[in-house]
Parts: structure tokens; sequence; C-alpha cells
């Protein structure tokens, strides 16, 4: 009797090595990020929108804020910032005053409405927009903080299509430490490139995006030997 239930055992083990995984199915990358938000699936309580550790713990922001305060008022006439991505704003509220005009961009309608009635200024704009598939506001300077990290290749590609329009792009990407194979594709909105020991680099493959120079203004390496943070300019033209 034991013989049988072992063999049987170990033909249903056979049988279900076998079969083919199931495949993650994409899902739109709208509905991805507003369920990110309702279920809070980045922290912060039910009562609130919160953008994740990286948009609030002290030691990833305060210097971020540093360097970005110091770039955009070494520029003698403002510049007008389109932030991709804003989030819950609490990065960007604090750049909005070294600006000319900011506006600032998210795909989550129920976000930008909160942050319509929390952030008032006269040089503040907040619009609803998919990145991916819709036109971009005229801006003189991107900021992209650990947005792309979150879309698949074929996202990332439509919106590099439209980055040579920008003079500046300040680019922020959650990276590996060491070296890494660039660009390893993900399904949006279903965890980031570090899972598969990847990360975006606009200039390799299959992007192959054109600049003039780029200049690194931050690295932050996380504990546990969970990455690196690196905040990138980029000069276009």
């Amino acid at each position: 009797m034991f013989l049988r239930f072992s063999i049987s055992r170990k033909l249903f083990m056979k049988k279900k090595a076998m079969e083919p995984k199931k495949q993650k199915k994409p899902w739109p990358t709208k509905d991805a990020m507003i369920q990110v938000y309702e279920k809070n699936l980045w922290g912060g309580n039910a009562s609130e929108f919160y953008s994740g550790d990286g948009s609030h713990d002290v030691n990833i922001v305060k210097p971020y804020i540093e360097v970005v305060t110091s770039f955009l008022n070494s520029l003698k006439n403002g510049l007008i910032v389109c932030d991709l991505g804003c989030g819950d704003f609490n990065i960007g509220k604090q750049l909005v005053k070294q600006t000319k005009k900011y506006i600032a961009i998210d795909i989550v309608p129920n976000l930008i409405a909160y942050n319509k009635e929390q952030f008032k200024e006269e040089n503040l704009e907040f619009r609803c927009l998919d990145i991916a598939k819709e036109e971009l506001p005229t801006a003189d300077c991107l900021i992209i903080r650990q947005v792309l990290q979150h879309l698949s290749n074929a996202e990332v590609q439509r919106i590099v299509a439209k980055l040579s329009a920008f003079k500046y792009i300040i680019l922020t990407e959650h990276l590996p430490g060491g070296d890494f194979e660039p660009n390893k594709d993900i399904i949006s909105g279903q965890g980031i490139r570090l899972k598969k020991k990847s990360g975006l680099n606009l200039l390799a493959p299959p992007f192959n995006f054109k600049i003039k120079q780029q200049q690194q203004l931050l690295s932050i390496p996380l504990k546990n030997n969970k990455g690196v943070i690196v905040t990138t300019l980029l000069k276009v033209f």
C-alpha cells in the first residue's frame, strides 16, 4: 500500500513539474497604480495617499532636495519643470519655489484631485496624464523620480521617444549595487527590475537615448544590500 502511494505521489509530482508555469498577465498601468494607492501597498495609512519610503525617508529625501535645488538655482533664469509621476508630492512641494513654473503629473485621478486641494502655488499646476500614451507639456526640465523602474520596456520606450524635446532630465532610478545587466523587461506595475538583478539605463539598448552629457548628482546606498538610488542629470541639447 505504501509503495503504491509512493509511486502515485512521484507520478503526480512529475506531472506538476512538467506543467508550464502560469504567466503573469499584463495589467493596465493606470489600474495597477490606482490599486497601489487604494490598498496602501507602499505604506501609509488608509486615510492618505502615500508614495512610499523613497518619498518620505529623510535620509533619501533630504540629500535629493539639496542637489536638485542646487541645480535649479544654478541657472539664472528659472526653469519650467515637469514632474512625471509626482506621487503624493512630498518631494515636489519642496522644489516648486525654485522654478518658474512646476507642472506635476500623475496617472492616478484621485491622487491628482487630492494634490490640487492640498498644494496651491501660483506657479504650480497638476495634471492627470498617462505619460506613455499622452502628449507631455512643454518644459525646460523633466523630473522622473523612481517612475520608469515600474514600467515595461515597451512603455519606457514610448516615453523615451518624447524625451528629446526637453533640455534637462533629472532621472532617479533604484538600481542593484555593483555591476548588472541593464533593462531586463518586466510587466508594468508588478515590481521593479531589481528583482531580476537589473535596473534601467536609458543610454543602453534597447532604448539608446542620445544625450549631450550626463552628471551623477547623487547615489544613496540602501541598507541590507537593497541596492542604490541614483540620481543623474542628463543634458539633452
